[in-house]
């Protein structure tokens, strides 16, 4: 594949993710759980979300 191209499916593909977790953070937080119930599961979140943007960026952004 072209640089521009794994550059624009792979953000496309980590943006997709990133709100998808983003949003399931929010509505469990905000839903039955609570804040203190969903707070495990953001800060896993939020773990996963960093590791795909290192992973994109490993993969499409840096040239080796």
């Amino acid at each position: 594949m072209s640089y521009a191209t794994k550059l624009v499916v792979g953000f496309i593909g980590t943006a997709i993710l990133c709100i998808f977790i983003g949003g399931l953070s929010k509505s469990i937080s905000t839903g039955f759980a609570g804040f203190v119930g969903g707070a495990p599961f953001m800060i896993i979140g939020f773990v996963v979300c960093a590791m795909a943007v290192y992973d994109f960026w490993d993969e499409c952004v840096r040239k080796k």
